[in-house]
């Protein structure tokens, strides 16, 4: 904190100071020790009970706040994360929501000497462990924010503290609980999210542009089981294809996204990246690297702005790749890769999903042909026979290079599947029904090499 900060409001900040370290800063090291992983890599986070730890000791710590007026809920909803909900009344009709969650991320590697995800250590000013900072920390800025306002005389609006339990799972419990509480928290006037980076700890820092996220998984599947490895060069390569699908959203030589999850940035958003940067000085852009890597941008500027406003997919995990050490020789019968689409903080998410549809049917995956049979002649005036549980106008069956999604119809007992396929099939007809139309449906972001029809 900046020496003129500290003497603009000397009362204020002695409180802050004097709350943190006697009382904030020793509950927080009793939440680091928590391992409150979130759903997404706990699964058994119900019957461990660690998540339900982490919200009584923060239960607990609010109820203890000399804060008029202060209510304090823990909502539950059956089969879902629970949800801390503060409540304190104000001086004028508007109302502040203060968000932030109390799960964690997993223990991870790269810990150094000493430290350790759930052993709260302090060193200086600082206290190390996991957690603590995303996101632990938002109940206690909340309400010993609120609680300084109040010690000052200063009105203030109604104050809506929300802490969840899934946002490091996608907050995927988070829309239930916005539906069943939403005559209570009725439409905020300001939003405070208290889950973002800094650039520095001398300074307060807001994050104006934040990128959304659109998460899905592709699945390419090219045999019902794994074979010996003798068969390469006869059985298409399950990770060749995935890897095609991918080159349809981004060019695989420079990173660059096609241009549907281009937009424009507005100018103050490049004059805010450009006085980041300035700040920062030599402490921006400092990542592990490999000797010999260099980052995605040279400008810092650039770099900047590639982090916080232009399009980028990753690939968070893959499953059906061999290991290194793998002495199997087997060819793996499907491959599916986590993928993560980082989109422009002005492009809607629903919108985002509707152009990664688009484009991942806008061009074929190139697979190796195999040689076409010789066609026999057919009389004129004759048309071949539709195979048996499929659809006269799926003839011939979708293969796997021409099938960039995974479509699901009747139960497995009345639908019909065809394998994948490295025969080239022209592309189907603009004309032709989608697979909805037919009866399929489509089954979330992922893609598949794998397509069902309805029977009969």
């Amino acid at each position: 904190m900046s020496e003129r900060s500290r003497t603009s409001s000397p009362g204020v900040f002695d409180f802050f100071e004097r709350r943190w370290e006697e009382d904030i800063l020793p509950t927080l090291a009793r939440y680091i020790e928590i391992p409150a992983k979130s759903p997404a890599f706990d699964p058994e986070w119900a019957a461990h009970g660690h998540i339900d730890r982490a919200v009584a000791l923060i239960e607990d710590w609010s109820r203890r706040r000399p804060i008029e007026g202060l209510t304090v809920e823990t909502v539950r909803l059956p089969g879902r994360t629970p949800l801390i909900l503060l409540e304190v009344p104000g001086t004028s009709a508007e109302t502040v929501l203060l968000y932030g969650h109390c799960d964690k991320q997993p223990e991870m590697v790269g810990w150094s000497d000493g430290l350790g995800p759930w052993i709260p250590v302090r060193r200086g000013e600082r206290l190390y462990g996991r957690g603590g900072q995303d996101d632990g920390y938002a109940v206690f800025c909340a309400l010993t924010a609120i609680e300084a306002v109040q010690q000052s005389g200063a009105p203030h609006a109604r104050c809506v503290v929300l802490i969840e339990a899934c946002e490091e799972s996608g907050s995927r419990d988070l829309p239930a609980y916005m539906e069943a509480l939403a005559a209570r928290l009725d439409e905020p006037d300001l939003v405070i999210c208290l889950d973002s980076g800094c650039g520095n700890y001398d300074q307060l820092w807001g994050t104006t542009s934040l990128r959304g996220i659109v998460n899905g998984v592709l699945t390419v599947e090219v045999l019902s089981e794994g074979v010996h490895s003798g068969a390469s060069g006869m059985v298409p390569s399950s990770f060749r294809i995935a890897r095609q699908l991918l080159s349809r959203i981004e060019d695989e030589r420079t990173g660059a996204i096609v241009k549907d999850f281009q937009v424009v940035m507005p100018p103050a958003r490049r004059e805010e990246a450009r006085a980041v940067v300035a700040t920062l000085g030599a402490e921006f852009g400092r990542f592990p690297v490999m000797p010999g890597m260099r980052l995605a941008k040279e400008d810092p500027v650039e770099l900047m702005l590639a982090g916080t406003w232009e399009p980028a997919l990753s690939v968070l995990g893959a499953d059906g790749i061999p290991a290194v050490v793998d002495a199997g020789n087997v060819i793996r019968p499907k491959t599916s890769l986590k993928l993560s689409l980082r989109i422009p903080p002005t492009l809607d998410a629903v919108e985002a999903t509707r152009r990664l549809g688009r484009s991942s049917r806008r061009a074929r995956p190139t697979a190796r042909a195999l040689p076409s049979r010789p066609r026999r002649p057919r009389p004129a005036g004759t048309r071949r026979p539709p195979s048996p549980g499929s659809s006269p106008r799926c003839t011939p069956p979708p293969s796997a290079t021409s099938a960039s999604r995974r479509c699901s119809g009747a139960p497995a007992a009345r639908s019909r599947s065809w394998p994948c396929s490295a025969r080239a099939f022209p592309a189907r007809s603009s004309s032709s029904p989608a697979p909805a139309a037919r009866g399929a449906t489509r089954t979330g972001p992922t893609s598949s090499c794998i397509c069902r029809w309805p029977s009969g």
